[in-house]
């Protein structure tokens, strides 16, 4: 729901825009709101569901982005839709971070891999099929709802999910008794809010003072949260931000390469839709279709690289992941060049199938070993962490687009000069992800040889052992009371 609907609005905005009346500054927050309130929220959203139960916390915020989402899809006017994207992102707070921590803590380490493997499958499927499904819906106009049904498909989706996952899933909190850092909320916020919204907005304002100061000033916010979550670690044991989680090294390593991983994804995803659809002059639908051999490509890479690949070769899988990326933006680069304007959406087939199974290859292992040596009482607020490092790579892609992708195009442009300079400068673009990829190869050699679940003679058995026998199955509850694990 959360990895479509991201994606989904793009496609959607012309019609948004045309139907609603929205200004420009109001289509910008439609798409801004959500993912500042997304980004400020998930280390809080974890760290709740550590304190009040990941299962509640993961249907609340389930029942609320259905909420919202339905809020969207009825929106009278662009201030509604507006306060209603805002609200779905802070309920995806709620949410997403619950995932990862549900799966770390109902799991025995055995079967994780498997588990994640079809995680990466989804994140494949999910970063495609949003523009797709946004390009079918709106093209299709159903009982002339234009853009709505967007929104509203989540409706299904999102009951389906809360009775389901009220049946299925087994609560889990951390064991040992937390209370929220009030204190630690108020700093992330701020911090993330000081740091994103000028790079959201950077580039429509065109780079104001108060900017740059305001990204300056969110280091400084972030060393005041730093040096208040130790004092609270030593003072109740309750800080919103588990310091301690940077002293495993494959988790502090991992967060490095998720960081830098989703700064190139910031950049390539961006610019390839312009390209194709600015650049090319193609249909969102047509767009749409053209990414899914990429699709494809990380969901079957996915699959296999936790099973199969990983307990064999460990960090090499991801490096070779990296490599294939890098290989696949080349060769992508070479097409582009050679074929020009003319270029096919079946000459795009195979660099994107390349990037795709070398995207397969890191995201989901890249998961499994950042959480594999972490103590389960940490899980949400290491999720939180994963995620919101993630959100901060994109945020930080996004806005080296306007240096690396729209400062390579000129002001004033005939009309036939404005295919070519798109094509160009998205051709400048794969240049930069691919030295990103380069940096990445290289900091995967700080991860862990293998995650701990999959070392000879690692602790897997015992840990499956403790998880099987914390299952309490007396009076059916199905809850999971966690032993306190060491790092």
């Amino acid at each position: 729901m959360d990895l479509v609907d991201v994606t989904i609005v793009n496609i959607a905005i012309p019609s948004i825009r045309e139907d609603t009346g929205a200004s420009f500054s109001s289509i910008q927050w439609i798409t801004a709101g959500y993912s500042l309130a997304f980004a400020a929220g998930l280390i809080t959203g974890g760290r709740l569901g550590d304190i009040y139960g990941r299962k509640r916390l993961f249907l609340i915020g389930m029942g609320g982005f259905t909420l919202a989402s339905a809020l969207c899809g009825f929106a009278a006017g662009p201030e509604m839709l507006v306060a209603s994207r805002i609200l779905q992102g802070g309920t995806a707070a709620l949410m997403v971070p619950q995932v990862l921590s549900i799966v770390h803590a109902t799991f025995p380490a055995h079967e994780r891999g498997k588990v994640f493997g079809l995680f990466g499958a989804i994140v494949g499927l999910g970063a495609v099929l949003g523009p797709l499904l946004g390009a079918l819906l709106t093209e299709w106009n159903i009982a002339g709802l234009e853009w709505r049904p967007i929104f509203l498909i989540n409706l299904p989706v999102g009951i389906a999910g809360l009775v389901l996952g009220r049946k299925f899933i087994a609560e889990s909190k951390a064991p040992k008794a937390l209370r929220l850092d009030l204190v630690g909320v108020a700093l992330v916020t701020l911090g993330m809010l000081m740091l994103i919204y000028p790079l959201t907005r950077g580039h429509e304002l065109g780079w104001p003072l108060w900017g740059h100061l305001s990204m300056a000033g969110s280091l400084l916010v972030f060393l005041v949260l730093v040096m208040f979550e130790r004092a609270k670690a030593r003072r109740d044991g309750s800080p919103l931000v588990e310091l301690s989680l940077f002293r495993v090294k494959s988790f502090a390593a991992g967060i490095a390469v998720q960081l830098t991983f989703g700064i190139g994804l910031g950049i390539f995803f961006l610019v390839w839709t312009l390209y194709m659809q600015m650049g090319l002059g193609w249909s969102a639908l047509r767009a749409g279709t053209t990414g899914i051999p990429f699709s494809i490509a990380v969901s079957c890479a996915a699959g296999i690289s936790v099973q199969k690949l990983v307990p064999r070769f460990g960090r090499k899988v991801l490096q070779t992941g990296a490599l294939l990326m890098i290989a696949g933006l080349l060769l992508y680069i070479w097409e582009s060049d050679r074929y020009g304007m003319g270029i096919t959406s079946w000459q795009m087939a195979l660099p994107l199938v390349v990037m795709g199974l070398g995207m397969g290859l890191i995201v989901a292992p890249l998961t499994d070993m950042v959480l594999s040596e972490v103590p389960k009482e940490h899980s949400g607020s290491a999720s939180g962490l994963i995620n919101t490092v993630q959100q901060m790579g994109n945020a930080l892609g996004l806005g080296l687009v306007s240096v690396v992708f729209l400062g390579a195009i000129g002001d004033r442009l005939a009309p036939q000069e404005v295919g070519p300079a798109f094509a160009e400068a998205f051709r400048h673009s794969l240049w930069w992800v691919a030295g990103v990829l380069a940096v990445i190869f290289l900091v995967m050699f700080a991860l862990p040889a293998r995650p701990r679940q999959h070392m000879e003679g690692g602790d897997g058995a015992v840990d499956a052992a403790g998880v099987a026998d914390a299952v309490d199955t007396a009076g059916g509850s199905g809850s999971v009371k966690e032993p306190a694990l060491t790092p």
